[in-house]
């Protein structure tokens, strides 16, 4: 099967899988297409899918992560010792692990593609990581603190981990707490990296999307964070706008 054939087949089996789902159109153009597929992927409840399935989605996104582009962390250069800024697409990264800014349910985001790097992460690692997720929290019995961090696999991502992390949402000013809650999230996902012999990470910008963390503030505490705690892992700071790259850039001199 081409991509083109392996993207229709996976739409039409995630249809079949709901009958509520049976009067959906399915698009001509595969833009439309794509966006249905990721649609139907992300509203997905946590499941097992049949391996003739899994078999094909893997080959469709790791055909379509190459198309977008695989950045290798071997092939960066630091601005810093051990420290990388990098604007791009996180998912297009290729390093020990990346940081996915989760939910406090950490089964990803389940609104229809949606901009936040939870649903990209999700997307592009296909419907395994949420259930592996629904399986960790699952056994963890409640819903995940903010500041703290769990590993799993990433699948069809380049990476070769995802450490998931909540950060502190921001409704109105700023406190203390948040600030010290975000630096402990950076800290827990280096921790997490440290003892899982996970020599390189990739960290989003924590908090500053719907979670509302200021986007400075935000990092200035990364930055600190990372140069005290970090020792030997190298660190990328992926950033997804050129005012985040400015900030950033600024920060680290």
């Amino acid at each position: 099967m081409t991509n083109d054939e392996k993207l229709l087949y996976l739409i039409k089996f995630l249809i079949a899988e709901e009958p509520h789902y049976k009067n959906i159109h399915i698009p001509a153009d595969r833009r439309s297409r794509f966006d249905l597929f990721r649609s139907l992927v992300n509203i997905r409840l946590p499941k097992p899918a049949p391996d003739d399935l899994l078999k094909v989605q893997d080959e469709f996104l790791q055909e379509e992560t190459a198309a977008k582009g695989i950045v290798d962390i071997d092939d960066m250069h630091p601005i810093k010792d051990n420290i990388y800024l990098w604007k791009g697409d996180i998912t297009g990264l290729k390093c020990g692990a990346i940081v996915n800014a989760a939910n406090s349910q950490m089964l990803g985001c389940f609104q229809p593609c949606h901009s936040c790097i939870d649903n990209a992460i999700h997307t592009f690692s296909g419907v395994e990581l949420r259930l592996e997720c629904a399986a960790v929290m699952e056994k963890q019995g409640h819903n995940e603190p903010t500041g703290q961090a769990k590993l799993t696999s990433s699948y069809n991502l380049p990476c070769d981990k995802i450490i998931h992390t909540v950060g502190p949402i921001v409704n109105g000013i700023l406190t203390e707490k948040h600030c010290r809650q975000l630096e402990s999230c950076y800290i827990s996902c280096l921790k997490t990296a440290a003892e899982n012999g996970i020599e390189s990470i990739a960290f989003c910008c924590i908090s500053t999307g719907v979670f509302g963390f200021p986007k400075k503030k935000a990092a200035e505490i990364a930055v600190d964070t990372i140069q005290k705690y970090s020792e030997n892992i190298k660190v990328i700071f992926n950033v997804f706008t050129q005012n985040d790259y400015e900030i950033y850039r600024e920060l680290l001199g």
